[in-house]
């Protein structure tokens, strides 16, 4: 982490925007049945290390010159989710990190979490691959969401546009939560 943001600032000459996108999820099952290794695997990479990134931020940049951070966190963090929940309640702890960070770096650093469900990427493909067409048929917009989706939403809210807007956990579910379902 540590030569991450030391290069990212050599290379640039600053550091204003960090978006923290990492999410693992090697468990699958009920919580009280969780291997309690792989959990703190899961919240060390989906929790620590964000936090972790935002504090080597601050110290290179971001505490004297201000800034934006980005929390990619999960439907899965506002709502049940069954058996994924080892993954969800690291990314409820993610929303919260992103809550008390805006509270804490305000005014200097803006502080939002994005919440998207389903998107077409590598990692959610055992969501999706092979049943795609009823996978999206669960989403008021009748498919699922695309990188480009979350990379729009994530520039909108590091732009001067959002100049007001911190502490916030934007859902970009294709209205999937609208439904009272979780896929």
């Amino acid at each position: 982490r540590e030569e991450v943001v030391r290069r990212t600032v050599e290379e640039f000459g600053s550091l204003d925007i960090l978006i923290n996108n990492t999410g693992i999820n090697p468990t699958y099952g009920p919580l009280a049945d969780a291997d309690l290794g792989a959990v703190r695997k899961v919240f060390d990479t989906n929790v620590v290390a964000a936090l972790g990134f935002v504090q080597l931020a601050l110290k290179a940049w971001m505490a004297s010159h201000g800034g934006n951070v980005i929390n990619v966190s999960s439907v899965g963090g506002l709502r049940s989710t069954g058996a994924l929940g080892v993954y969800g309640a690291s990314k409820a702890a993610l929303i919260r990190l992103t809550e008390e960070l805006a509270w804490q770096l305000g005014p200097k650093v803006r502080v939002n979490a994005v919440a998207p469900a389903t998107v077409r990427t590598k990692f959610a493909e055992a969501l999706y691959v092979g049943r795609e067409d009823a996978a999206a048929s669960m989403y008021p917009m009748k498919r699922l969401g695309e990188s480009e989706d979350v990379a729009k939403l994530v520039a909108f809210l590091v732009s001067d546009d959002a100049s007001w807007i911190t502490g916030e956990t934007v859902r970009i579910d294709g209205g999937l939560l609208a439904t009272g379902q979780l896929g």
